[in-house]
Parts: C-alpha cells; sequence; structure tokens
C-alpha cells in the first residue's frame, strides 16, 4: 500500500492511498462473495457465483466499485494510523480517484483534524469576582410583584381611576402615518405603570367604556426603537373594558399562600433567593472574562470550518430550545427579529469562534496537565441518570450507549479543567 500526503491548510490533510493489483486482488474476491448473494442467477447458490458469470450479469465495473468500497473500509483506518498523529474532525470525504480492471486501486481522502494549540499563560490571568449584595428596595419590588399575582380582578362600569385595568385598542400614528406594528388590539394596561411610553397610561385616567381617545406624547430620544426615537408620536384608543383592581394586603395572610409563616420569612427566603441568583451571575461572569483572557494569550492554527459550522448549529438549536421551552415559536422569534435561520447563524459565528477556541484550550490544558475523569466517575454519572430517567427505554439506551458515555467524559474532563482554572486564577477577597 503507498500512501502519498498532502497538506492542504485549514487544518485538512488529504492522503492518496494507492493499493497494487496484488494487494486489490483479495478484495475483489470478497466483493464477487457479496454481490453474488445479492444477485440470483439461475444455477448457482447465494455467494457461489464465479467472477465471469457475475461480470456479464451485472458488468465489470459494478463488481470493481463495490469491491472498491470493500478495500477502503479494510485499509483507511490504516492508512490514517500510518499519518495521521492528530485528532480527526468528522468522517474523511472519501473519492475512488483511479479503478480499472487489472489495474490498481486508487483513492484520495481529505481529513480535518484539530488545529495545533500553543498555550499562553493560563494559570495567572487574575480574576476578580465582584461582591453582591441586596437592597430593601430589591426586595420590596419582588413582593409588589408577588402581590400582582394575588390581584383580585373585577368590571367596573365606573371612569378610569389610578391602579385600575384597562383593555383597549391602540393605534399609533407620525404625522398621519401608520406606524408599523403600532397597532395593538386588546392591550392591557395597568393605570399607574409605564406602557408603550412614559405618561401613556395617565392620558386614560377618567375615560370610561367605549370612549374614544386622542393624544400624543414625545418619545425619548434615546429610545430602543430607533423609528419611534425622538418622534412625536398621535395615538387613537378606543376602551374595551375596565376593571377594578384589589391587591392583598401584605400580611401574615399574603404570606401563608406562598407556604411561608410570615412577612420576615418570606422577606428573607426573597433575600437569599436574589443573592444565589447574583452570586451565580457573578461566577459566570467571571469565568467568562478568565477563559476569554485565556484564549487571547493562546495562539491557534487554522480552525475547520468544519468545527465552526458545528458550534454555529449548536448554538442555533440552544437557542431554539430555549425560545420554545418558554412556550414561544421559534419562526415567531425569527419574524420578531425580522431575520431569517440563515442570516441568525451568520451573526452567530463569532461567538462559535470563541466557544471552539475554549474547547480546543480546555482539551489542550487538560492533556498538558494530565486531568481526566476515571471509570468510576462516569459510571456513577451515568447511574445517577439512569436514576432519573431509566425508566424510559430509548432514553436508558442512549445513555448506556458508549456515544453517550464518550460525551459523558468529555463534558466532565471540560468542567474539570475549568475549575482547576478558577482555582489558579479567581482572586481570593484577602489578595
Amino acid at each position: 500500500m503507498n500512501i502519498q500526503k498532502r497538506l492542504l491548510g485549514k487544518s485538512q490533510v488529504e492522503l492518496t492511498v494507492e493499493l497494487t493489483v496484488e494487494e486489490f486482488q483479495p478484495h475483489i474476491k470478497c466483493g464477487v462473495i457479496k454481490l453474488s448473494k445479492e444477485v440470483k442467477i439461475k444455477g448457482f447458490r447465494p455467494g457461489k457465483v464465479p467472477y465471469e458469470i457475475l461480470k456479464k450479469e451485472i458488468g465489470e465495473m459494478a463488481i470493481l466499485e463495490e469491491s472498491a468500497r470493500i478495500a477502503i473500509d479494510k485499509t483507511i483506518d490504516q492508512a490514517i494510523k500510518n499519518q495521521i498523529d492528530k485528532q480527526m474532525v468528522g468522517h474523511p470525504q472519501i473519492n475512488i480517484t483511479k479503478i480499472a480492471p487489472d489495474n490498481p486501486l486508487e483513492y484520495k481522502m481529505v481529513i480535518t483534524v484539530l488545529p495545533e494549540v500553543k498555550l499562553g499563560d493560563y494559570k495567572n490571568v487574575k480574576v476578580e469576582k465582584a461582591k453582591v449584595g441586596i437592597k430593601d428596595s430589591e426586595v420590596e419590588k419582588i413582593i409588589s410583584q408577588l402581590q400582582e399575582t394575588r390581584c383580585i380582578e373585577k368590571i367596573s362600569e365606573t371612569a378610569i381611576k389610578q391602579g385600575y385595568k384597562v383593555i383597549a385598542d391602540i393605534k399609533m400614528f407620525i404625522d398621519k402615518v401608520p406606524v408599523e406594528s403600532g397597532t395593538n388590539k386588546g392591550a392591557a394596561v395597568i393605570i399607574g405603570k409605564d406602557y408603550i411610553v412614559s405618561g401613556f397610561s395617565n392620558k386614560l385616567i377618567n375615560a370610561q367604556r367605549d370612549d374614544n381617545l386622542e393624544f400624543s406624547l414625545p418619545y425619548p430620544t434615546d429610545f430602543h426603537q430607533t423609528h419611534l426615537a425622538g418622534k412625536l408620536v398621535n395615538f387613537q384608543v378606543k376602551i374595551v373594558e375596565i376593571y377594578q383592581r384589589e391587591l392583598p394586603k401584605i400580611n401574615e395572610d399574603f404570606a401563608k399562600t406562598f407556604g411561608l409563616s410570615n412577612v420576615e420569612e418570606m422577606k428573607s427566603n426573597i433575600k437569599k433567593s436574589v443573592l444565589f441568583e447574583k452570586e451565580q451571575k457573578e461566577e459566570q461572569d467571571a469565568e467568562a472574562l478568565m477563559l476569554e483572557k485565556i484564549i487571547n494569550q493562546a495562539k491557534f492554527g487554522e480552525i475547520p470550518e468544519a468545527l465552526i459550522n458545528h458550534e454555529a448549529k449548536v448554538m442555533m438549536s440552544e437557542l431554539e430550545y430555549n425560545v420554545t421551552n418558554q412556550g414561544g415559536k421559534f419562526d415567531d422569534y425569527l419574524s420578531h427579529l425580522k431575520i431569517t435561520k440563515d442570516q441568525l447563524t451568520l451573526e452567530m459565528l463569532p461567538d462559535a469562534i470563541k466557544r471552539v477556541k475554549i474547547s480546543l484550550v480546555i482539551r489542550e490544558i487538560a492533556q498538558i496537565e494530565k486531568i481526566a475523569i476515571t471509570d468510576k466517575e462516569i459510571k456513577e454519572e451515568v447511574d445517577k441518570l439512569l436514576k432519573q430517567y431509566g425508566d424510559k427505554d430509548d432514553i436508558r439506551e442512549r445513555i448506556t450507549s458508549k456515544a453517550y458515555q464518550n460525551y459523558l467524559e468529555n463534558n466532565m474532563t471540560g468542567k474539570k479543567v475549568v475549575e482547576k482554572l478558577k482555582e489558579w486564577n479567581f482572586k481570593k477577597n484577602n489578595e
């Protein structure tokens, strides 16, 4: 077997593999046996059709092509092992380049490999986590939001007052031209709270059901929707329904509706919950900053497009899952952004490249520092997952598969590396 190697750039290698006539011959015999089992020829048992008879029946090239596939399957691993010393990405692209009767077989394969990574300093990129706290006003705001969830509403025949809820049909215009997406039928407005733009709800006070109102309000120059920023917008509002709202008092009875003994216990639980969330967020932000500093000091070979595209697809799947998990439709989400899936994928590419670099750096650090996951740790994680999901046969089969356990090993190794990096790089309070 003769093998020629050529570097193509972008972490791709081309191998040209040639089998001599003698080396190809055993694979032709295998091809004949395989095809003769599939092709029924009168007078011959399956698998026992001679070459010449089979050639007349299906053609010599069909035999050679099947034999070539068998030869490639049998020789590809050895060819790669002899020439490639880096981890492959995905599967090789294979093309048969020479095939003819009584001639050598030649095939080429393009192999994508992980790029070379040269690490910078990854133990002294000091990152300091900010101290987090919670103000009484934050607690009061959350209690107010909880209060809203227990609000009692009833239709009112009286004029609109502060604190009421109004259902209204709203149309928006600028210089008598309808605003894009400026029509909202059945909008719910709480009087006294900002809706659409500051001051809108107060314009509805004293109106009654079926009233038609018209008024104008200026939008701030820094408003997030640029087509409205700094503009004077005219509103046409029809009052559809009016609700009187009764908020519960903040007392022991209110606390008990949430399974708590009193208001103080409620405030204490809210503080603990919010502090935990803030600490988690600060931990994540500090970790992201640390990893960014580390990859900025590292040097990378050409990153394969396959890796970047795969990561972009993963990011898209994550986003789609998050949208649908919150009860939304991904197509509606894209329509709201006025963007196609392909355009969104392009926008994701810079972050996809960053995530690929982080993965490459973590993998390199794991090798250098000899950070690995033991079989025992993988088994414990598998057992935990089986305990949680083992009653479903399809999930059980997936969890116990070799491919999933390889995924678990990579994922758990990555987490262990990141924890080690945080030990080295997160500043302690006394530093």
